[in-house]
């Protein structure tokens, strides 16, 4: 939606072209006095026609610098009018158009050893960047130059040393073409050696003191620690363990956390976790909750439960749209203060709770000074038994009056001023929230979550399809962009999720259907996978990004999903386009392991390789053989159910031929398509999935 801030003012102002785009982000500029461009022909023909260089800024709704340099500078008169004058100027969102950015962040970052966002990058009328930057203030600031003298000696540039510029954008454009890697790599390095290695490499970088990686700021990682709990099954290694679940309690613990509402913001500005941007990123929890639900598959502690569940109750009560889909992001910024609808002076949590306040102050830290601008982010600094102690409760007793303080601080701060809602529906990141939700509905036993898995992928295929093609974004009931990899890869993903948990083989019909369509409109000739469609809008170059950043990388996600379709098909044309995909990062991978969590966890499957489990049986006689197949953590295993007897060819050719031994549900447990005798009970089920055998 748009904030309250950005309706009142165009009661004053005319309204650009922006009005008419779907994306909030953009909609939050419509009433700049900057003639903005949305990204397509027009503007590039207009540059064109009148010789001018583009100005292309690009950033996203929950980005607090991008408000700032918008309230500086795109809402000034002077600079907007300088820009008109000398730019056709373009804005796009960074979330509808990865593509775009990914092309012009690689840019900036060969022009300047850094990027981030907002991100201003000047280009030649046929797209072709030759100059840029992230954030431009206002006046010279800390080595800075200013945003106008910028846009100034640009136009300049332009104009008078036009060769010059000419010959940067062709190197610069040049060093950006990926469409063959050049990096070599064999699918036999894929091995043992390479997974130990990248885990003790990721684990060298681990905070003893504080948990996560790294020093300040820190961000969650959660492909990295996904990998490190895939590490620990298959060695055994506690060491690892520990960096995970040490890692997770202190996240949660932290400011970081949304203590009241649940839910993770972005990342913290210092290495404790206290003190967060505070944008909550659909995708960041729901890559968190699956963390979460693992760590509790594998110790068994009611905690990590406890925050998975939290996570998703949050996703449901304050993300989830009425048609299904699942909101983008919450902005860091209310009442035009970054983190006010979150924070609490002393004297609020006194009048609040009046008796209770003590307990509050206590458990969460909260002191007249304040830990963040004179008010308090709340966290827990210490362990539940020594505050009980402290307060001379017992740790049940403490339990219970907190969680009705959080009840009654949570109903308070619902009459807040909320944070902004970007609530345009993105194929990718509704994927991922997709697969954490279905997952946790067969694992935590959740009708809820189960029933909204359910409507979630009904309406992905619903409203987000054309002709069998996927759609990046929808808003509004309006749903555009060609789909990208990583919406194909994501989206995958959680249908296969969605199949193990309801057995309705629809969705693996369609995961796979996907899946054959990524393998004709993107894969590149190397091995792996460009980012954009043969059939896509045609750029400079054709994007093709291999690491994971905040999201996983379309190829390493694709990976994943083709190494378990080839577990349920037997179909080589999905193992061969995995292992090819992973062969072309096997160098980066060792050397750099902290850059490919997720590809890391796609090699973790391909050389442990899959338990593909067949069940014959109605699901609810074969319940316990389904529990014990699906409760623990087993991330290199697939899962197909048939109710009945199948004496033939199936669609998920996993169960064909497979039948019921002596009229009882039975389970046939295979690699490579060789099975195992059937068996008929749990224990001996987990026999034969147990590593190694």
């Amino acid at each position: 939606m748009i904030k309250q801030s950005a309706i009142i003012k165009t009661e004053v102002r005319d309204l650009n072209r922006l009005q008419s785009e779907t994306s909030p982000y953009l909609r939050q500029h419509a009433d700049n006095p900057v003639d903005w461009y949305p990204w397509g022909d027009e503007a590039f023909a207009r540059a064109k026609a009148e010789d001018k260089p583009v100005l292309l800024s690009i950033g996203y709704s929950a980005c607090h610098w991008c408000h700032v340099m918008a309230h500086e500078s795109f809402e000034h008169e002077t600079t907007a009018r300088l820009m008109n004058d000398l730019f056709i100027n373009i804005k796009v969102d960074r979330e509808e158009r990865p593509d775009v950015d990914d092309i012009y962040m690689q840019a900036v970052q060969t022009m300047t050893g850094h990027g981030g966002w907002p991100m201003t990058v000047f280009l030649l009328p046929d797209g072709r960047p030759f100059y840029g930057g992230t954030y431009f203030p206002p006046e010279p600031r800390q080595g800075m130059p200013a945003f106008r003298q910028v846009l100034a000696g640009v136009a300049d540039a332009y104009h008078s040393r036009r060769a010059q510029v000419e010959q940067a954008a062709t190197e610069l454009t040049a060093a950006l073409d990926r469409d063959a890697l050049g990096i070599g790599g064999s699918a036999s390095a894929l091995n043992t050696d390479l997974l130990d290695t990248a885990a003790q490499g990721m684990a060298r970088g681990f905070d003893q003191n504080y948990g996560g990686f790294g020093r300040a700021p820190k961000f969650p990682q959660p492909m990295n620690l996904d990998f490190l709990l895939r590490s620990y099954a298959r060695t055994g290694d506690q060491h690892l363990l520990h960096v995970v679940t040490f890692t997770l309690q202190q996240m949660a613990r932290g400011g970081v956390y949304d203590q009241l509402g649940g839910g993770f913001h972005r990342y913290s500005v210092d290495a404790i976790w206290l003190v967060p941007h505070f944008e909550k990123m659909l995708y960041d929890n729901a890559q968190l909750s699956r963390v979460y639900l693992h760590a509790w598959q594998i110790t068994g502690d009611p905690f990590y439960r406890r925050v998975a569940e939290e996570i998703y109750d949050y996703i449901l009560r304050e993300m989830t749209a009425p048609e299904g889909g699942f909101y983008s992001t919450t902005d860091a910024d209310s009442e035009g203060e970054e983190g006010r609808f979150f924070v609490w002076s002393v004297d609020e949590l006194r009048e609040v709770l009046g008796d209770d306040a003590r307990i509050a102050i206590e458990y969460w830290g909260a002191s007249p000074r304040g830990n963040f601008e004179g008010h308090n982010i709340l966290y827990v600094p210490n362990d539940d038994e020594v505050v009980a102690g402290r307060l001379n409760l017992s740790s049940d007793e403490l339990r219970d009056k907190i969680a009705a303080i959080k009840d009654r601080l949570f109903a308070v701060r619902s009459q807040r001023v909320p944070p902004g809602l970007d609530d345009k529906i993105l194929t990718a990141w509704n994927g991922m929230m997709l697969a954490s939700l279905a997952e946790a509905a067969r694992v935590l036993n959740r009708a809820d979550y189960r029933e909204a898995a359910v409507k979630n992928a009904d309406f992905l295929l619903r409203d987000l399809q054309v002709d069998g093609r996927l759609l990046r974004t929808y808003k509004d009931g309006q749903s555009k962009i060609h789909a990208y990899l990583e919406d194909y890869a994501n989206l995958i993903d959680g249908l296969l999720e969605v199949y193990q948990t309801t057995f309705d083989t629809r969705w693996f019909v369609e995961a796979r259907r996907l899946a054959d369509s990524v393998l004709e409109h993107f894969a590149a000739p190397d091995g792996g996978f460009y980012d954009t469609s043969d059939d896509g809008e045609k750029l400079i170059v054709r994007p093709r990004n291999l690491q994971d950043n905040a999201t996983p990388a379309g190829s390493s996600m694709m990976a994943k999903q083709l190494a378990r379709l080839a577990a349920y098909t037997g179909d080589s044309r999905y193992d061969e386009a995995a292992r090819g995909t992973l062969a072309v990062l096997v160098e980066a991978m060792r050397q750099y392991p902290q850059a490919f969590g997720e590809a890391l966890s796609a090699a973790d499957m391909l050389v442990t390789g899959l338990a593909e489990v067949a069940v014959v049986g109605s699901p609810e006689a074969a319940r316990d053989l389904l529990a014990t197949i699906q409760t623990p953590y087993r991330p290199n295993a697939v899962t197909a159910l048939s109710a009945s007897n199948v004496d033939d060819e199936h669609v998920i050719p996993l169960l064909s031929y497979r039948t019921m031994k002596n009229g009882e549900p039975t389970a046939y447990v295979c690699r490579n398509f060789t099975c195992r005798m059937p068996v008929t009970t749990p224990t001996e089920v987990s026999d034969l999935l147990r590593p190694g055998v």
